[in-house]
């Protein structure tokens, strides 16, 4: 008994800390603020261009903060200044070149169009939005302002605590990759923290990819598909992910940084679902959390696994988000990454419900669902 409470105690404190680390609000987009849709090519990159815009002026604001005042504003006890430069720096790269590749379908004296030929030009014209919005774009300016400057404040949280809290924020190397890499237009649909029971939140989601033509990752926990091939056996659970990929999250939901048995999480895991599932299989580890040792690439490069981050956080497992607004947040953030890895979670409910939707809503607009086999 007093072993098991002992281990009851270091799993809460573990939780408690790691809880510690997130933000004390969520940024939520409204859609329907949005005037024009995002349905058709053009659309949707009229909306990624003019969340660019926003996105770029709430991170010039947040991020050029003194150390004392990002602390206060992200309620934060350290501020890793090089990593928040650097994090800058990349973003407003990225975001150049997205605001570039959204400027190929403008037309004349169309909204969001000036041209731009560096980051701080891009900045600078995020600067000027707000005096030059057409009024049709302003109750919509009202609601993204609102939601960047939460969403900056996320990204910003993240990379002041990276790397002594390390996150999805940044990379420790090659053999780690977040979604970004991908071609313009082109995502990846993921799903942490199952498999669920029987007839659980797993199962629905399923048959839902399917009709939509996904094949998905999901990122499963050791102990929960152990339970799981226990009760159905492998047949059942081979039938169940039919079309989809099954990579690794670990043995237990817990943060693999300064766990000491972190190493056989992995390998017991990765060794269950290549027993169980097969074919299935994917050679990926999703860190819970985003949480892994800085030295640990050697580790990962010697067993043939890649460490799958990414870019793109429906926050689906936030009790204060239904499912309409996660797809909505999903597809604000698709709009200004224009591309890569979405994480949603099969252990809740939301996903079945919000993918449709995002699908639908972008039905014409050129975008690709990257297949999880070929990833």
């Amino acid at each position: 008994m007093k072993r098991e409470f002992a281990i009851g105690l270091l799993l809460c404190l573990s939780i408690l800390s790691v809880q510690a680390a997130g933000p004390a609000s969520i940024a939520r987009a409204e859609r329907a603020l949005w005037p024009d849709g995002v349905a058709a090519v053009s659309d949707y990159n009229r909306a990624s261009r003019a969340e660019a815009l926003v996105f770029v002026n709430a991170l010039s604001d947040l991020a050029e903060r003194d150390d004392e005042t990002l602390k206060a504003t992200l309620g934060i006890k350290s501020v890793d200044r090089g990593s928040v430069k650097r994090w800058r720096d990349l973003v407003l790269t990225r975001l150049f070149e997205n605001y570039r590749l959204a400027r190929r379908s403008c037309v004349p004296d169309e909204a969001f169009c000036q041209p731009v030929d560096s980051p701080a030009a891009l900045v600078e014209q995020g600067r000027q939005l707000s005096s030059q919005l057409p009024a049709r774009y302003r109750p919509w300016f009202t609601g993204a302002d609102a939601f960047h400057r939460r969403y900056v404040g996320e990204l910003l949280r993240l990379a002041a605590l990276f790397p002594k809290v390390s996150s999805e924020i940044d990379s420790f190397g090659a053999h780690e990759r977040s979604g970004l890499e991908l071609p313009d237009g082109h995502f990846l649909w993921t799903f942490d923290d199952g498999p669920t029971g029987a007839a659980g939140t797993t199962d629905a989601l399923l048959p839902v990819l399917a009709q939509q033509g996904i094949h998905g990752m999901f990122f499963v926990l050791g102990e929960r598909l152990q339970k799981r091939l226990q009760m159905d056996g492998a047949h059942a659970v081979q039938t169940l992910y039919d079309g989809q990929c099954v990579a690794l999250h670990g043995w237990s939901h817990e943060t693999h940084q300064k766990s000491p048995r972190w190493q056989a999480s992995i390998l017991d895991t990765r060794n269950l679902v290549q027993d169980a599932l097969g074919a299935a299989y994917r050679p990926h580890f999703r860190p819970p959390y985003g949480q892994r040792r800085a030295d640990s690439g050697p580790f990962f490069v010697e067993n043939g696994l890649s460490v799958a981050l990414w870019n793109i956080d429906a926050q689906d497992w936030n009790a204060s988000l239904d499912a309409r607004q996660a797809g909505e947040r999903v597809l604000t953030l698709m709009l200004l990454w224009r591309r890569g890895v979405i994480l949603f979670h099969d252990s809740h409910g939301k996903a079945a419900a919000a993918i449709p939707w995002i699908v639908a809503q972008t039905r014409d607009a050129g975008l690709s669902w990257e297949d999880c086999r070929h990833y």
